[in-house]
């Protein structure tokens, strides 16, 4: 019969970052694995039951419990130090003042913490520092950005958009409508240096502004066909001007609903007025700053990459040239795309983003 083990009990704030460390895409296999085996320790499992379960040796389930045990939840994600005279062991007490310093300070004169700067402020080595900040999945030197919508109405304007991507009424469609405002028509002071082995291809940092257009866009949710219309200014005119281009394009017999975002242009009197005569015209609005909630934004990231950020425009005439030209390429192999995140998914990311702030 196996010995029994030495029972193993964590605080809170040690299961939820073991089952972090699960989760997470970026964590290391071994640290995923070494976090299996305190947690199903935790549990109460044997050594034997733990080695089965996890499909290793009973010895490495040991080795790391007595890691645990006598080293702390710091240290499980380092490596064991190699033999030999230049090995050393940072105290676990050190590893702790440097991660609370990475997390709850910043160095003087200073927006964040480098190798150097917290080597020196801790009197360890800049290698150190690293391997300490590579187990903990510190990175001070990143920073990204985030955006929480604040609409009173979020749940609910969310629900109704999602609502039409994943079961659209019958005999209807369903158009992701927004415009892509400013276009501008650039034109390089030198001509392009081609592709070669070794180097890509080059353009001038400097050009020539040739005015612009804005593209006003209705992305299919249906098929992905989408319809476009460039205009000079980006009004309630020009908007209007758009819809009635709708209006005739698409089969008289079908409602119409649209998800747009919140521009005043959406919903100035003149369009509410419009929209009174045309009954088959649904409007669904996204919630404020929720742009990633309309699918025709993924349209408008495909063509600005693949055809006007690195194009040369002589005139808006071209510009636009362009423009029809592309859309009319990608309509003959249109691509819809399919919804998959539910709201309770996403309600749960933004919990998680307000807790952590």
């Amino acid at each position: 019969m196996e010995k029994p083990a030495t029972p193993i009990t964590l605080t809170a704030a040690e299961q939820a970052r073991l089952e972090r460390w699960t989760r997470a895409a970026t964590s290391p296999q071994r640290l995923v694995r070494r976090a299996r085996i305190i947690l199903l320790a935790a549990e109460g499992h044997s050594n034997a039951a733990i080695a089965r379960t996890l499909g290793i040796t009973r010895e490495q389930v040991i080795r790391q419990r007595r890691r645990f045990v006598e080293l702390g939840l710091e240290e499980l994600g380092n490596d064991a130090p190699r033999p030999g005279p230049t090995s050393t062991r940072v105290p676990k007490e050190k590893v702790r003042a440097v991660v609370e310093a990475t997390l709850r300070t910043k160095p003087p004169h200073a927006t964040h913490w480098s190798l150097r700067t917290m080597a020196a402020a801790q009197q360890l080595a800049p290698s150190t520092i690293q391997k300490i900040w590579k187990a903990h999945n510190l990175q001070p030197h990143r920073t990204d950005t985030f955006k929480l919508s604040l609409d009173p109405q979020f749940v609910e304007k969310l629900t109704e958009v999602i609502a039409l991507y994943v079961d659209p009424p019958e005999k209807a469609l369903v158009l992701c409508v927004d415009e892509k405002s400013q276009i501008q028509a650039l034109d390089r002071t030198q001509p392009l240096l081609p592709l070669r082995e070794g180097l890509p291809e080059r353009q001038t940092h400097d050009y020539q502004r040739n005015g612009t257009t804005t593209l006003f866009t209705a992305f299919n949710v249906l098929d992905g066909t989408v319809t476009g219309a460039c205009q000079p200014r980006h009004r309630h005119e020009e908007f209007l001007a758009f819809l009635e281009l709708l209006d005739r394009k698409l089969p008289g017999d079908q409602d119409l609903h649209l998800i747009l975002d919140n521009y005043g242009t959406h919903k100035h009197p003149d369009v509410q007025a419009w929209l009174e005569t045309h009954p088959r015209f649904h409007f669904h609005f996204t919630p404020t700053s929720c742009s990633w909630a309309n699918l025709v934004e993924r349209w408008f990231s495909a063509i600005t990459t693949q055809r006007l950020r690195r194009g040369t425009f002589r005139s808006v005439a071209e510009l636009e040239a362009a423009i029809y030209d592309y859309i009319e390429h990608y309509n003959t192999a249109p691509k819809p795309y399919i919804w998959t995140a539910t709201l309770e998914k996403i309600v749960r990311k933004i919990n998680r983003v307000y807790g952590d702030s």
